[in-house]
């Protein structure tokens, strides 16, 4: 990708920005999603976390199709194209919630997670060459912060929607005729139709407003820079290493947020207060990406910075797993701050010396997230395996140790500046 040839970075960044926080809401919804389809759909703990994988799914079916789908159209209308693919999963969710169909929901689920594999591949990318790689670490964090502030509204926004006197609902279920349930059911379901159609409304908006506006398209040449790169993709250990590292991450973060509501009822608290929990990780998360801003590279370099995140990430989940009320759930909600550097520093240690492979090597990186889809349903097999919902948060450990072993040895590549990341 040639850098020298894109204009000012404010502009692209900004819109980059309004993506991530897109990015954002709707996948943070998710955390509200669970605990509402439990009770609407019927669902056991294991069967909820289906929207997750649902949802991550795509992203791993989808991402290689998306890099063609750049290289035919660019990036700015493949942007526009995965927002009018999010537009029609969430127009979904009303034929869902009419029929209480959890199959349906999971469905529009998949749909959106299709149009956002083919944004991610796109604006991942986009960041990281919009500058010096050294750097690319404060520009993805800089995204992460549009992309947590999303995540914080879309928690309290969505939990206020949906999830109020949850709680009493539930209990009174067993009491109530067949005909009552179903009422009282379909009342729930409908709650969501109605947000998803402004949701819907939204991204069809916003994908027609990018195609009117002008953005750098970045273009691949064929200099002494992407010569010395790999004939095959896979041929770059940093990026193979990197993919892994990806899953690992983003399975563990997934979980994070995502299933802080069963970490709180796991210590007591009603399903209608732990579902706020998710926000505390949100705002810890926004703290990590403004230190990232801050410390990236001028303090410490990403390598270094990502060892200490995985150290961290084990320490704050060892801690919240002995300890009890709000002091576990302080340091479960720490796992965001931990976490924060992850993302932004994954990329540009798997891009190093990718060249002409930039946006196939995009590709592959956006396909591990599905470690969202995989991990926390293997987490709910193996809490019900060991019968202990608590204990079974421990499957994030494994994930974390092998970024620690990127961070020291998998990042490094013959093709890039290894001293540069």
């Amino acid at each position: 990708m040639s850098q020298s040839k894109l204009p000012s970075y404010i502009f692209p960044i900004t819109i980059i920005g309004v993506l991530f926080f897109i990015f954002g809401f709707i996948t943070w919804a998710n955390s509200q999603l669970i605990p509402y389809l439990k009770i609407a759909c019927q669902l056991t703990d294991t069967e909820s976390y289906f929207v997750g994988t649902a949802f991550f799914a795509a992203y791993f079916f989808m991402s290689i199709p998306s890099s063609y789908i750049l290289s035919k159209v660019g990036f700015k209308r493949g942007m526009s194209v995965g927002l009018f693919i999010m537009a029609i999963g969430a127009l979904l969710f009303i034929p869902a919630a009419k029929a209480i169909s959890y199959p349906l929901f999971l469905s529009g689920l998949f749909i959106i997670g299709t149009g956002l594999a083919l944004l991610q591949t796109a604006s991942n990318p986009y960041v990281t060459i919009l500058g010096p790689i050294e750097s690319a670490a404060q520009r993805i964090s800089f995204m992460g912060v549009c992309n947590k502030l999303a995540g914080y509204c879309a928690v309290f926004l969505l939990s206020s929607l949906f999830l109020e006197n949850i709680d009493q609902i539930e209990a009174s279920l067993p009491a109530m005729s067949a005909v009552e349930k179903a009422q009282e059911l379909q009342f729930l379901a409908n709650k969501v139709i109605r947000p998803y159609s402004v949701i819907s409304t939204s991204f069809g908006l916003l994908g027609i407003l990018l195609l009117l506006i002008r953005l750098p398209e970045p273009v691949e040449n064929n200099d002494t820079e992407n010569s010395q790169t790999a004939s095959s993709v896979l041929g770059h250990r940093n990026l193979v290493l990197g993919a892994v590292a990806l899953f690992f991450y983003v399975g563990a973060e997934v979980i994070s947020y995502d299933a802080f509501t069963t970490f709180g009822e796991t210590l007591g608290y009603s399903k209608q207060v732990a579902s706020k929990f998710a926000a505390n990780t949100a705002i810890a998360m926004l703290v990590g990406y403004f230190l990232s801003i801050a410390l990236i590279p001028k303090i410490i370099r990403q390598r270094p910075a990502l060892i200490i995140s995985a150290v961290l990430s084990i320490v704050f989940l060892v801690l919240a797993m002995i300890t009890e009320g709000y002091t576990a759930i302080v340091f479960f909600a720490l796992l965001g701050l931990s976490q924060s550097a992850m993302w932004p520093i994954i990329w540009p240690l798997a891009l190093n010396g990718l060249g002409k492979h930039t946006k196939i090597a995009s590709a592959i990186l956006v396909m591990m997230i599905v470690g969202g889809a995989v991990l926390m349903p293997l987490m709910g097999v193996f809490a019900e395996w060991i019968d202990s919902k608590k204990l079974g948060f421990l499957i994030m450990i494994p994930g974390w140790l092998f970024l620690i072993y990127y961070a020291l040895v998998g990042y490094k590549t013959p093709y890039g500046n290894n001293e540069a990341v």
